[in-house]
């Protein structure tokens, strides 16, 4: 079995994630890639970039995450990055690949782990809106 996990400042390649998890036992490859938006519904105001920061222990972190939901016996291979930087309207912020012999299990692993990154991974966003501005996301 085959599990990457990335914290990366460099541009996201889904390609990439899904020939790291393909194989010959593969059945089915579930994908995800979560894009910069221009919106954010709890923002007033056109968002045109997104500014992401890691604590220094994200990549431990999301390795912890990927290595746990790669503990599936059925899971065959595990691909999953999240970028941090600066990010335009379009961009991934984060991508996941999981394979497995049979899609509707692909489907449920892939949704588990990014659910599992945008609860527990220690990267925070900052909204740069069209007016100059800028709103950190999920700061109280």
């Amino acid at each position: 079995m085959t599990v990457l996990a990335r914290i990366d400042e460099m541009p996201l390649d889904l390609l990439f994630h899904v020939e790291h998890v393909s194989g010959p036992r593969a059945g089915a490859v579930a994908t995800f890639v979560g894009l910069v938006r221009d919106h954010d519904p709890s923002v007033s105001g056109t968002v045109v970039a997104l500014d992401y920061s890691a604590h220094p222990d994200a990549p431990a972190v999301l390795t912890r995450i990927a290595s746990e939901v790669a503990d599936d016996p059925d899971v065959l291979g595990l691909a999953v990055s999240h970028r941090v930087g600066h990010l335009a309207v379009g961009e991934a912020a984060i991508v996941a690949a999981v394979s497995t012999a049979h899609r509707a299990h692909a489907f449920d692993v892939c949704r588990t782990l990014v659910e599992r990154v945008k609860a527990e991974l220690p990267v925070w966003k900052r909204e740069v809106l069209a007016d100059g501005s800028h709103v950190w996301v999920g700061m109280a």
